[in-house]
């Protein structure tokens, strides 16, 4: 079962079992998977569908820390609580260990020394952390800092 499919089926059981907040949720994924697939004007492969619950993830991010950083605990609470939900669809995300372990072999591939092989080195991580959910920001963090930037 395709994962647009998986959130259709979900979709239904939400709406059977009332739950309201994961309803929520699986309507503003459905219209997102939706908008990407009229966009592209055919069916979403599972990779596409995971960018795009990625960017919904990441959209939940930042607006977790707008809010704490407003005082909002009220809304953080929620959009943390519909990050978990979303998260639900997506591969297990990465460890520290996976990611210090993807960049020292990014680094040993492209025998980067400087930070201007960073993109370099992202790209040769990511390409060794596919099939799992990345956090860019924190992968390039750690890039930089065993580049010594």
């Amino acid at each position: 079962m395709s994962l647009v499919e998986q959130v259709e089926k979900d979709l239904v059981a939400a709406m059977k079992a009332q739950e309201t907040l994961r309803l929520s949720v699986l309507r503003m994924m459905k219209t997102a998977l939706k908008l990407k697939q009229v966009e592209s004007g055919q069916a979403l492969p599972d990779e596409e569908a995971r960018a795009v619950l990625r960017t919904l993830v990441k959209q939940r991010r930042d607006s977790v820390e707008a809010f704490s950083g407003a005082g909002r605990v009220d809304l953080a609470e929620k959009e943390l609580a519909e990050m978990k939900i979303l998260e639900g669809y997506l591969p297990a995300a990465a460890t520290e260990d996976d990611l210090d372990a993807a960049v020292s072999a990014g680094i040993a591939e492209t025998g980067a020394v400087s930070v201007k092989d960073l993109g370099k080195v992202m790209k040769a991580a990511m390409s060794k952390l596919s099939g799992k959910t990345v956090d860019g920001k924190r992968l390039s963090e750690k890039v930089r800092a065993k580049l010594g930037a």
